[in-house]
């Protein structure tokens, strides 16, 4: 009887842990708030190589034709980052943190903060970071394997990415804006930077495989 209920004690006993607030898990949720403040005002330039339209057409072609640089804001990579590192829950709890603080303290978003931050085309991004926390770190909960990673990014960058546009949608009919303005911003926003959101989230995240293992072995 006793060592068959040994491992339901086990599972008892880590359950309960996990829900326990520490000083070092609040000390490290509130530095990965800080960490998507930061990622909102910096920006990466990615230079890598491109095949030139006028390739096959005989152009004079320069070195500088085979590279293309693109201006990467990398804040949904990061938020990846938070939810493979801090996990499901205390993820949620930092984008959460993020979000009020951007609408009541202190303006830490891109174009300002405030309550009526809201009404803002992009913050449908800023609140899908919640599920797509709540999803990558449900997958990721099973554990960090190749397919689970790559299955947490999958899931994670379009969630952000598909509530964004819907919100982006609603809050250009409130503003009756025209179909040209609701293209060119689903180009500028979700067009080709969901490829770079796709590797660079997939590349923190394998890292926060690594620094969760670190970090945590400490706690």
């Amino acid at each position: 009887m006793i060592k068959a209920a040994k491992p339901k004690i086990r599972v008892v006993k880590k359950q309960i842990e996990g829900i326990r607030l520490t000083f070092g898990s609040i000390l490290l949720v509130l530095c990965c708030a800080f960490l998507l403040v930061l990622s909102t005002f910096v920006q990466l330039n990615v230079t890598h190589f491109i095949i030139p339209k006028g390739l096959f057409s005989g152009a004079n072609l320069q070195i500088s034709d085979f590279l293309h640089t693109y201006r990467l804001i990398p804040q949904i990579p990061v938020v990846m980052f938070v939810g493979a590192f801090l996990g499901k829950k205390y993820g949620i709890a930092c984008i959460l943190l993020y979000i009020l603080t951007g609408l009541f303290i202190i303006p830490v978003f891109a174009l300002g903060g405030g309550p009526k931050y809201i009404f803002e085309y992009g913050f449908g991004y800023i609140l899908a970071y919640i599920p797509a926390v709540f999803f990558a770190g449900s997958i990721l909960k099973s554990g960090f394997t190749n397919r689970n990673m790559l299955h947490a990014v999958l899931v994670g960058v379009l969630t952000i990415h598909i509530i964004g546009i819907l919100y982006m949608l609603f809050i250009a009919g409130l503003k009756h804006e025209g179909t040209a303005f609701m293209w060119g911003w689903i180009f500028a926003q979700s067009g080709v930077k969901i490829i770079y959101d796709f590797i660079f989230s997939f590349a923190l995240v394998f890292i926060a495989k690594y620094a969760k293992i670190i970090l945590w072995f400490f706690m």
